[in-house]
């Protein structure tokens, strides 16, 4: 098989590769992410091959896997709080109220210009609640580092009422879509 680079550092997406017995080494991208107003799709669609082309400059001859995850929520795209209050404010927003988390998987293969790409949409309807939860979750999770200032896995049972989709896309990484690529793609006598 051959080698795959995960680009990214993120703990859920590593998570998911490790669940599904996947080898891989991790390269971060040194390209910015950008956020396309009101087209969620678009944003972590460019986002994810961005970082795939990133890092397939330094390792040309590795299979890069990128991804990148937004939240739509009321007619905005979210990514990464910019801080503790951003976070606080957004998630007493969600109180009662529903959204659409959406992942963007790239996937590129060495002497590949342009990557495959997937896209996963997952709807979350959250609790209602009030500051003192969300303070708590906050204490508890510090999601800084995740798109919407939460995180599915780590108590979000505090937050989240109910979801129709893919639990792996909210963490960041699609199972499904990675464990189908890399069935088609890399068990073959071309890998």
């Amino acid at each position: 098989m051959a080698s795959l680079i995960l680009a990214s550092a993120s703990p859920r997406r590593q998570a998911v590769l490790r669940h599904l017995k996947i080898p891989f080494e991790v390269h971060l991208a040194t390209c910015p992410e950008s956020v396309r107003p009101g087209d969620p799709v678009a944003t972590v669609g460019q986002n994810a091959c961005m970082k795939a082309l990133s890092v397939a400059k330094r390792h040309p001859r590795s299979v890069i896997l990128a991804a990148d995850t937004v939240v739509s929520f009321n007619g905005k795209v979210l990514g990464k709080p910019k801080d503790y209050e951003e976070a606080q404010a957004w998630l007493l927003d969600y109180a009662g109220r529903s959204q659409i988390v959406y992942t963007a998987v790239a996937f590129l293969k060495p002497g590949r210009r342009d990557p495959d790409l997937f896209i996963e949409a997952t709807s979350l309807v959250f609790k209602q609640y009030g500051l003192g939860t969300v303070q708590d979750y906050l204490d508890r999770v510090k999601p800084l580092d995740r798109a919407g200032a939460y995180d599915i896995n780590t108590c979000g049972d505090m937050l989240i009422a109910e979801r129709v989709g893919s639990y792996t896309n909210v963490m960041g990484l699609p199972q499904s879509i990675v464990s189908m690529w890399v069935k088609a793609n890399l068990t073959g006598k071309d890998a």
